[in-house]
């Protein structure tokens, strides 16, 4: 990550998008980066759920909408 120029916030999005594991529902303990696009599709109608899990889901959203799901791959292989 370090040839990236982002700040200490986003670094951490793309971090937690490929550590953490969604809390509930259908995905229940599955990495966010795993999610699938027609899940975050959904919450993108729905609406996203509040606070930091939100902004992780809604993030990842438009990583994957705009096709820019390897660099997420990129960045997991830093944090296996």
């Amino acid at each position: 990550m370090e040839d990236v120029n982002l700040d200490k916030e986003n670094r951490q999005i793309l971090i937690d998008l490929v550590t953490k594991k969604m809390p509930f529902g259908k995905f229940k303990g599955t990495l966010l980066k795993d999610i699938p696009v027609f899940y975050l599709e959904w919450f993108q109608r729905k609406g996203f759920p509040p606070g930091r899990l939100g902004v992780l889901l809604s993030t990842l959203y438009e990583i994957k909408l705009n096709g820019l799901d390897q660099l997420l791959n990129n960045i997991s292989h830093k944090y296996k």
